[in-house]
Order: structure tokens, then C-alpha cells, then sequence
């Protein structure tokens, strides 16, 4: 019954904010009633894009978290269970260098196979790939944010920032080739 009523105290929550973003959103639309000039204008027209944005990263946290914590627990509990195998396996304490290689060798054996069979099970690859994707998905609505601040700040985004990158370096290939192109005829032309 907790995850009903945690979901819809979520939902309350999520309707009440778009509710206030949509109201702030239709003042923004209206000259006179904001009197942001410039950026600000452009940031407050576009908040409710951020604001959506900030809402649904909440909301791919909480299964991030979830997912980071089934990861490192998995992690946690694999190393108790090859740590206890050690144990069992080397109880005195090493009294020699040669001891203390063989208890050297013995940890990491038992340690290699069992983060081995860890890494190789079916539960961790699910749960790493869930948490992975989260990891992606609030990188997409970061990287949303960031395009709306810089269109509501009239700068480039970032993907017109590389299209110029990616044009400068071709030019600069072009450049190169024709100089290259140039040094030859000149030597043919000296020799």
C-alpha cells in the first residue's frame, strides 16, 4: 500500500507544479504583465519548458537511485560472500613472505571468480543496463536545459557549437591539403 500512496503524492506534487508553471507561463505571454526585458523575458516564456524538464529528471532520479543502490548492494554482497570464502580458506595469520603470497593468491582467486560470476549473471547486467539508461535520460534532460537557457540567452547551442567545430576542421584539413598542394609546386617549379 506504500508505493500507491508514494505514487500519488508524486502525482499531486507533479500537477501542482506544472499547475503554477502554467500560470507563470501565462503572465510571462503577456507583455504587460512581466516586465523582464531581453534574456529574462526569453527565460521566463521558456521556464515551463525547464521547469517539465526539472520535473521528469526528479522522476528518472528516483530510478536511478534505485537502480545505484541494487548495484552497489550487489557489489557489497559479493564481496562479504568472497571475503567470508577467504576466510574460511586462510585462517592463520601469515608468519612468512611465502605465507602471505599464498594468502596473496588464495584472495585473489577467490575474488576474481566470484565478482566473475557477478558481472556475469543475468540480474547485475539487467540492473546495470537500467542504470545506465536512467544515467543517459537525465543526461538528455540536462542537456534540454542547457538549449533552453542558451535560446532564451540568444547563444549558440551546443549542437550549433559543434556544427562550427566540425566546419572549422575541415576547413582546416582543406587549408593544410592546399598548402601542401602549393609547397609541391613550388618545389617543381625551383627544380
Amino acid at each position: 500500500m506504500q508505493p500507491d500512496v508514494s505514487k500519488n503524492t508524486v502525482d499531486y506534487y507533479k500537477h501542482l507544479s506544472l499547475f503554477w508553471t502554467d500560470i507563470i507561463h501565462l503572465m510571462s505571454s503577456k507583455p504587460q504583465a512581466l516586465a523582464s526585458t531581453g534574456p529574462m523575458r526569453a527565460f521566463a516564456a521558456n521556464s515551463k519548458k525547464i521547469t517539465t524538464e526539472l520535473i521528469e529528471i526528479n522522476e528518472d532520479l528516483i530510478g536511478f537511485n534505485q537502480y545505484l543502490t541494487e548495484y552497489y548492494k550487489q557489489l557489497a554482497d559479493t564481496w562479504g560472500v568472497a571475503q567470508k570464502k577467504v576466510n574460511v580458506k586462510a585462517p592463520d595469520i601469515p608468519q612468512d613472505v611465502e605465507q602471505i603470497e599464498s594468502f596473496k593468491r588464495i584472495w585473489i582467486d577467490i575474488f576474481d571468480n566470484d565478482f566473475t560470476e557477478l558481472f556475469d549473471s543475468e540480474k547485475f547486467g539487467e540492473n546495470y543496463g537500467r542504470l545506465v539508461s536512467k544515467e543517459l535520460e537525465l543526461t538528455k534532460h540536462w542537456n534540454n536545459i542547457v538549449n533552453v537557457i542558451l535560446q532564451s540567452a540568444n547563444l549558440p547551442s551546443k549542437e550549433e557549437i559543434d556544427e562550427v567545430y566540425k566546419e572549422l576542421h575541415s576547413l582546416k584539413k582543406r587549408v593544410a591539403k592546399l598548402e601542401l598542394e602549393v609547397k609541391k609546386k613550388e618545389v617543381k617549379k625551383n627544380a
